[in-house]
């Protein structure tokens, strides 16, 4: 009973020295050159900011979900993005009010147009609220081969309107694909009479009859976008026909069949009146 008693006290001894030695032993966050105290400067107890890294995290996580089905709606994704914040041109004036002009530069693609926006942004701090200003816009699109967007990213520039870009940039992409898979989608249905020369990205259609050697008419389908950011499609028929059919025709039908082909293009709509045209030229009846 003794020995056990000696060695009782000789391990309560050691604890009690253990304990002593972790009352002065620095923090694991203290042998981090100072990270730990950095990270201490955040405020952890205000209401409006975080209580912990995990909260930060979770709120990272819920952003970048909200980003994702952002891009997957617009079908617009930002690659990079930068904002230098000028200090030589913050001005404070006698009132109190804080002016900042920031630069930013982005770049991203919606489907198959690239771009890069370089703009700066004036920000105006006062006591009652805080504004924001475009001051210049700069937008360099790739490719360049629609000319509509090139027109476009122009006026853009010059009103230095954001919203309208990108809604507008989306909803072009949105016909441009639409005319796309019509286009592709008639030549798989009709594959000797409709031709498109430049692929199914062309802009054009050109329908071919076989019974009726010298006739071919040609859909024009483009996509506009007005002053104000409207995109919205511009159907045109265009008619070749040999000279001799143009001279029998006493009642004017060829003439008249651009005129006619877009009230077919109100009441049918695109596809089924492209669908009629299609067969009331090439398609044999029984």
């Amino acid at each position: 009973m003794d020995s056990e008693t000696r060695q009782l006290r000789a391990l309560e001894a050691e604890v009690a020295a253990l304990q002593r030695e972790c009352t002065v032993l620095p923090e694991p966050w203290e042998k981090t050159s100072g990270a730990g105290k950095s990270f201490q400067k955040f405020p952890q107890s205000n209401s409006e900011g975080w209580e912990s890294l995990k909260d930060l995290k979770s709120q990272l996580g819920h952003l970048k979900s909200e980003l994702s089905f952002l891009s997957k709606l617009t079908g617009i994704n930002i690659k990079n993005y930068s904002k230098i914040e000028d200090i030589t041109n913050t001005e404070v004036t006698e009132m109190g009010t804080k002016k900042v002009l920031q630069r930013h530069r982005l770049s991203g693609n919606c489907s198959m147009v690239t771009f890069q926006l370089e703009f700066q942004v004036l920000q105006i701090e006062t006591k009652e609220k805080l504004s924001s200003i475009i001051t210049d816009l700069n937008i360099i699109m790739e490719p360049t081969e629609y000319s509509e967007l090139s027109e476009f990213a122009s006026r853009a520039e010059e009103k230095r309107d954001l919203l309208m870009f990108f809604r507008s940039l989306h909803f072009f992409v949105e016909w441009y694909e639409y005319r796309k898979n019509t286009f592709k989608h008639f030549k798989e249905k009709y594959p000797d009479s409709v031709y498109l020369s430049e692929g199914t990205c062309s802009h054009c259609m050109e329908i071919r009859s076989a019974r009726q050697p010298g006739f071919e008419l040609v859909i024009v389908w483009k996509i506009q976008i007005d002053e104000e950011g409207k995109v919205f499609p511009k159907l045109d028929l265009l008619t070749k026909v040999p000279e001799r059919a143009l001279e029998l025709d006493k009642n004017k039908i060829i003439e008249t069949a651009p005129l006619s082909f877009r009230s077919l293009l109100g009441v049918l709509g695109i596809e089924a009146a492209l669908d009629s045209l299609i067969k009331l030229l090439c398609v044999e009846n029984d």
